[in-house]
């Protein structure tokens, strides 16, 4: 098991020179009160919709590959990557050497649509990577800089080449924040957006799981769209994720994503792919569409193509782009340093074969972890693709539902714990799925296997003192460290 704490030296109080600062226990608690300090005035300064510094509060300093170093002191194994976005993990040198290439040439940084060598070479390593079929009639978009913007991107696309105005989204779905996204994410409330049941074994909505639950979703889908009464008239697109990630890392069949292909190919309507999270090695190839060989209309991509920066595009079949100059536009999607980054991540990940590479580690470890919850009743299913990976954590005395052989009921604060615990060893992971009752882990794709090896220690080691505790006294999760902030 790795090391849990930094043995490099603390960082030191704002101003402070290398020479004045201490050594030693001195040194240690000027970090932690740095850290401390930090933390107080994030949580009087910030906006209450803070998320992740709520559930880990760190100040990192420093990273490199899997690891984080805190302002503390301490180091940490980093499962989280910026929810996907570090393919490569923190600071890879063939990220760093091409931003500094650009830096050093005097390029502009700002162009807003301007083409440039950059540019161009970025769009070629992308569309190099993309599956044939659909490469050879795309056109891409440059949209504002997250994922979301893709998003509305592509509902203003679909809508503008069709004349239609309604979307179909899956029940879990998460598309992004942005009010369009949101509409066709899981927790819209104001829906203006027609829900399909996306398929999962564990908490299927038929009850039945596998094959038979997904083609009864395919069979709800085409009565949906052929009844004349359904009230859904025909749509402008159909928005599906390979896997849900937020959603609580759930990986559609093969079989049933190659059904929702045909759906609605017969029946003229746009397929946008959202490979936000899934792309660029993540789920075990390049992008998760090639898992079930579909070739999509559209396809959303953004985190991990910026190599760690923001960058966000639209890729789609040549006959939709029927858009006027300007009619979707963003200041800053011209960003010429994140294009560099992720022309460097694009070509390392296929170079190095790393989503190939993510299919073999992440079964591995999905092995593994099958193992553990044999061990734990509080771990109700270990699912996942490649290096996309979550544990649904459930009550092991609950009752089952909807019958004797159903699910258990999910539990949210087992999870926190867990997540808890596993920031006390030094590993940050991240929650998801329904009632955030989901452990996620996104490790960047360069991960050994002597740090896999260590993440799932480190796991197992939380999962088994939030079991062993007695109920009453495991943490709530909304519990927090010194000088970290306290509930919303």
């Amino acid at each position: 098991m790795a090391v849990t704490e930094s043995a490099v030296v603390p960082v030191g109080a704002p101003g402070e020179s290398e020479g004045a600062r201490d050594t030693g226990a001195g040194a240690a608690e000027r970090a932690r009160a740095a850290h401390e300090g930090i933390l107080r005035r994030q949580s009087a300064r910030e906006s209450a919709a803070r998320t992740y510094a709520r559930s880990l509060p760190i100040v990192p300093v420093r990273a490199r590959g899997l690891t984080i170093e805190g302002a503390d002191g301490r180091r940490y194994l980093d499962c989280l990557s910026g929810a996907g976005t570090l393919a490569l993990g923190h600071n890879h040198p063939v990220v760093l050497e091409a931003l500094r290439k650009v830096l050093d040439s005097g390029a502009p940084l700002h162009v807003l649509d301007l083409a440039t060598p950059v540019k161009d070479a970025f769009t070629t390593e992308l569309f190099g990577t993309l599956p044939p079929r659909f490469a050879e009639r795309a056109r891409i978009q440059f949209c504002g800089p997250a994922g979301t913007d893709a998003v509305e991107a592509a509902f203003k696309l679909v809508r503008a080449a069709t004349g239609r105005s309604g979307l179909l989204a899956f029940t879990g779905a998460y598309h992004g924040m942005t009010a369009g996204a949101l509409e066709a994410s899981g927790g819209a409330t104001d829906v203006r957006v027609a829900r399909l049941p996306y398929p999962q074994d564990y908490r299927c909505p038929f009850g039945v799981g596998g094959d038979r639950g997904a083609e009864l979703g395919a069979r709800w889908t085409e009565s949906l769209l052929d009844d004349t009464k359904s009230g859904v008239p025909l749509p402008a697109g159909m928005i599906l994720e390979p896997v849900q990630g937020e959603g609580g890392v759930i990986p559609a069949p093969d079989a049933w994503t190659r059904r929702m292909r045909e759906i609605t190919r017969d029946r003229s309507i746009p397929l946008i792919v959202d490979e936000v999270q899934t792309g660029v090695g993540r789920t075990g190839t390049f992008w998760a569409v090639e898992h079930s060989g579909i070739t999509p209309d559209v396809m959303v991509l953004s985190k991990a193509i910026g190599g760690s920066l923001p960058l966000a595009v639209v890729v789609y079949r040549d006959d939709l782009d029927v858009w006027q100059p300007g009619a979707h536009a963003g200041t800053f999607r011209g960003n010429q340093l994140a294009m560099a980054a992720g022309t460097a991540t694009l070509a390392y990940v296929r170079e190095h074969g790393l989503a190939e590479r993510a299919a073999t580690v992440g079964a591995r470890m999905l092995e593994q972890l099958r193992s553990l919850a044999a061990e734990f009743p509080c771990i109700g299913d270990v699912r996942g693709r490649g290096l996309m990976i979550g544990l649904e954590l459930v009550d092991p005395e609950g009752t089952p539902h909807p019958g004797p052989d159903g699910p258990l009921p999910a539990a949210p604060e087992l999870a926190a714990a867990v997540q808890r615990e596993c920031l006390r060893r030094g590993l940050i992971v991240e929650l998801g799925g329904r009632r955030s009752s989901v452990v996620r882990l996104l490790p960047p794709l360069t991960i050994s296997d002597e740090q896999a090896s260590a993440v799932l220690d480190r796991l197992a080691d939380a999962v088994g003192a939030v079991s062993a505790a007695p109920p009453g006294d495991r943490p709530s999760g909304r519990d927090v460290a010194p000088g970290a902030e306290g509930p919303p």
